[in-house]
């Protein structure tokens, strides 16, 4: 896949959540309406099972059922991008090979979380996936949550093996994101950014997109964000984003995804379901959260 084949999954791109019920099982209508309404508000794409879809607490079998049902609601309509991390090697090829099975656009593979793999090791895992499976791969960086940061040097490394076409880069330290942009110069390799909150800046610096928690509660918002800013209109970019800044920062007031789910259920979209060990949001967020949905004009 090249560069110019991997463009084509742009703009923004929600990681979308799994809607369960109080009990913690899947809601399937739930999930099917959350997919045609992010079409209908023009969200480009839909990240499903990443850690916004809580992945660490689905079952195998139900990792498989969310991305296969997400497939079959979007109906070819927007590219659907599978989460498929692991921190295991063997796992995560697994995975990866069954969303291919599944008709999936894409993986998203999250850097090996816990067990701390040495940069060599992250090379090498990637690597064995790409080679064993044969569909386009975004790297995921996020190393405020799993514990491992996967240096610029090791992304232009692996942005030469065939099948690696992206990185979201969650570490929302931009000009470490303008120096990997740099390093990818003349590469097959895309950057997304996985931080909403300077996500416009680097889409500003070349990013191609931003896979979002706020798309969750603000589609259309951020769809506006994400064309102006990578169409290099920087003061439509700011003005778009100014809109929803509040939300970038309260939506991780606790642990992703405890406040977008509660926030999509004030919004009347899901129930309030949530898998331990997190827990629906503290009391005292409830308010400021509402808060800033109604300023955004969102409720």
């Amino acid at each position: 896949m090249t560069t110019q084949q991997a463009q084509i999954i742009q703009g923004s791109i929600v990681a979308i959540v799994t809607p369960m019920f109080e009990d913690g099982a899947v809601d399937w209508k739930g999930l099917e309406k959350l997919v045609e309404w992010h079409i209908a508000q023009g969200t480009n794409g839909i990240v499903a099972v990443g850690t916004t879809g809580e992945a660490s607490t689905l079952s195998m079998t139900e990792h498989m059922q969310v991305i296969k049902e997400i497939i079959r609601v979007a109906n070819k309509r927007i590219p659907i991008i599978a989460g498929t991390g692991a921190n295991s090697t063997h796992e995560a090829i697994e995975l990866t090979q069954a969303a291919k099975e599944l008709g999936a656009d894409a993986a998203l593979l999250v850097t090996p979380y816990y067990n701390k793999p040495t940069q060599e090791g992250l090379y090498q895992h990637y690597k064995a996936i790409a080679e064993a499976v044969d569909i386009p791969q975004i790297l995921y960086n996020v190393p405020g949550r799993t514990g491992v940061d996967m240096l610029n040097e090791t992304v232009i490394r692996l942005a030469e093996i065939p099948h690696i076409v992206g990185i979201k880069d969650a570490t929302g330290d931009i000009p470490r994101g303008q120096e990997l942009l740099n390093g990818l110069v003349g590469k097959d390799m895309v950057v997304y950014s996985g931080d909403d909150a300077t996500a416009h800046q680097l889409m500003g610096f070349g990013a191609k997109g931003n896979i979002s928690v706020t798309a969750n509660v603000a589609p259309k918002q951020m769809s506006e964000v994400c064309a102006a800013a990578i169409a290099g209109n920087t003061e439509a970019a700011i003005k778009a984003n100014d809109q929803v800044a509040n939300l970038h920062n309260i939506l991780f007031c606790e642990s992703n995804p405890i406040p977008v789910k509660w926030a999509l259920h004030e919004m009347g979209l899901i129930g309030t379901g949530i898998r331990l060990p997190l827990t629906p949001l503290a009391e005292q967020y409830r308010a400021p959260l509402h808060e800033d949905l109604k300023a955004a004009s969102i409720i």
